[in-house]
């Protein structure tokens, strides 16, 4: 039978579907001829009971949803020595993550003109191993350029309200968020924001004269205030805006949880992500002279990291994702240990799941919930529930088999990505993707070493 015309199904002790709190026996029909999932029943089915259907069965290992991963970059047209989408969607696949929705800034040129977004997926054709989305930018001066890139099909905007660190994608001020907020208004966008702003009362840092090498001076130079301050901006836009969902990236600073609280408690249609690495790293933990951990917002101290864990539980922090953002070697100060000069970013791509079980669990932390962070809640603020993020009927059939009790190191040798820069290199992590199916086809087979030998199949979405 040809896998065009074939069903399968995935058969699993552990199926973690909507609105069950626990993994459950089920039985997962695909139609592999539309890539979508026909029909799930309940408890584990035989071969004799699905005659004409591939039987997969993966014993007590667990059935996920493919997680979206709604914060990468992919760098691609442009700093292809960074990254790009053949291995940048490789590393995803890898890890589970089956779509990655890809942010206009660090390729070149940036999403900010409905031209960008051709180039950008013009270069994409025929490379990418996950399905890949896109986000568009808010730049100054390109207001009349974001309803063309909704009709587009972006997933919504991008903004800074710090400098992002290239010079093709500048910071804007209150009144281009204005200009840009009534162009978009009474659309179902989403403006996304790099939260941190330099006031012009906010304390000058001089690092010259300091250890360049310790983490301690890197946090210093972007305490928690900048946050604060951009949080308190957003918010206070946000109430002249309130049909217009806003969405705050990478939430480090536990001191702003205050002002998110408040103005969900007020109706405002806000969301908020927070990162892997805030999750699992501290402050405290990192060594002098190691500019892989190095990432803006910075990682901050214990107690920082567990108000953020308190704020997935309680609903205040809706999402986790990578923000995966490479650079080559010679960025990251890899040589002299410079942490203060090297580029900010941290390469997750293929170990998020496993990032956040590792921590997850030790706080008591279910599968179901991660499954809610990085699945379902990711793709509802990138505008694909209904489609991705969980295993239910009419979705598509993007499945990831999960041992959660397989331990590895993590190595060089494991890494997807271009350029073999992570901080998570000598952890040992538990729990592992073993498979990963992309609307119902294998692309990724652990135990088979590693990617199914055929050519890509992700779709741009």
């Amino acid at each position: 039978m040809a896998e065009s015309s074939l069903k399968r199904a995935f058969v699993s002790s552990n199926a973690v579907l909507p609105g069950q709190a626990e993994p459950q026996p089920a039985t997962v029909l695909v139609d592999v001829s539309t890539g979508k999932i026909v029909d799930i029943l309940p408890g584990r089915r035989s071969q004799k009971e699905l005659p004409g259907v591939e039987l997969i069965d993966v014993g007590d290992r667990f059935i996920l949803p493919g997680l979206v991963d709604a914060h990468v970059h992919l760098n691609e047209p442009g700093r292809t020595d960074w990254e790009g989408f053949w291995t940048g969607t490789r590393a995803a696949i890898s890890g589970g993550v089956t779509t990655v929705v890809d942010m206009p800034l660090n390729s070149i040129p940036p999403t900010t003109t409905v031209d960008n977004l051709e180039a950008k997926r013009s270069a994409a054709q025929g490379q990418c191993w996950s399905d890949v989305a896109f986000w568009g930018g808010v730049i100054p001066g390109n207001q009349s350029h974001l309803r063309p890139l909704i009709d587009a099909g972006i997933r919504g905007f991008k903004c800074f309200l710090i400098e992002s660190g290239v010079e093709e994608f500048p910071c804007v001020t209150e009144s281009d968020l204005v200009s840009a907020m009534d162009q978009i208004k009474d659309t179902p966008t989403v403006l996304c924001f790099h939260a941190e702003l330099e006031k012009p009362e906010s304390p000058k840092f001089d690092h010259h004269g300091l250890d360049q090498t310790a983490y301690s001076t890197f946090l210093d130079s972007r305490p928690e205030q900048l946050e604060v301050d951009a949080i308190t901006l957003i918010t206070s836009l946000h109430k002249r805006y309130p049909s217009l969902r806003l969405h705050i990236v990478h939430l480090s600073a536990a001191s702003a949880l205050p002002l998110i609280r408040a103005a969900k408690a007020s109706g405002l249609p806000l969301t908020v992500e927070t990162c892997f690495h805030y999750l699992a790293l501290t402050a405290q933990d990192i060594p002098a002279g190691r500019p892989e951990f190095k990432c803006c917002p910075p990682i901050r101290g214990a107690a920082n990291r567990e108000a953020l864990w308190d704020a997935l539980r309680d609903g205040t922090v809706d999402c986790v994702v990578s923000d995966h953002s490479p650079c080559v070697a010679s960025l990251k100060n890899v040589d002299t240990g410079d942490i203060m000069g090297a580029w900010g970013g941290i390469s997750t791509l293929g170990l998020g799941l496993s990032l956040l079980w590792t921590e997850g669990r030790k706080r008591g932390v279910s599968i179901p919930q991660i499954v809610d962070w990085v699945c379902a809640n990711t793709a509802k603020h990138a505008g694909l529930d209904g489609r991705k993020g969980q295993v239910a009927v009419g979705y598509d059939a993007d499945l990831v088999i999960w041992d959660p009790e397989a331990e590895f190191k993590v190595t060089k040798e494991q890494l997807n990505f271009k350029n073999k820069l992570t901080p998570y290199e000598g952890l040992t992590l538990t729990g592992r993707v073993q498979q990963t199916f992309l609307r119902g086809r294998p692309v990724y087979d652990l135990a088979a070493g590693g990617f199914v030998d055929h050519k890509p199949v992700g779709q741009l979405l």
